[in-house]
């Protein structure tokens, strides 16, 4: 049941990002953005198997548009508040991601990371 909310939450986000998507040049990263990109990853979070290519890629457009400390810091945060509902499984698989995509971060992301540095 709480999964199913959790879809339907990330579905609604996206379908609201779609529409209302500005560019980031102009204004600060929001979680919104976070999601949309890192949404292709989600089946891989889930259930495990290859990363999709989609996945790669978005996570590869968040990181070039992290482009300053701010949008850094609001999206570790955002990557938290996702992370803080995940089971072990699901973190264990979404932190080898950036690995397996071959992008590198500055840091290796877990719920303890804090953004703040």
């Amino acid at each position: 049941m709480a999964r199913a909310a959790a879809v339907t939450t990330i579905a609604i986000v996206v379908a609201m990002t779609m529409v209302a998507r500005t560019p980031r040049e102009v204004t600060a990263m929001t979680c919104a953005e976070v999601d949309f990109d890192l949404l292709p990853c989600l089946s891989y979070i889930r259930n495990g198997g290859d990363v999709p290519s989609d996945c790669c890629n978005g996570l590869s457009g968040l990181v070039n548009a992290a482009k300053t400390t701010d949008d850094r810091r609001t999206a570790c945060n955002c990557l938290k508040s996702l992370a803080s509902g995940a089971s072990n499984d699901e973190l264990s698989r979404a932190a080898v991601i950036p690995d397996k995509c071959g992008i590198p971060l500055p840091y290796k992301f877990s719920p303890s990371t804090d953004c703040s540095k």
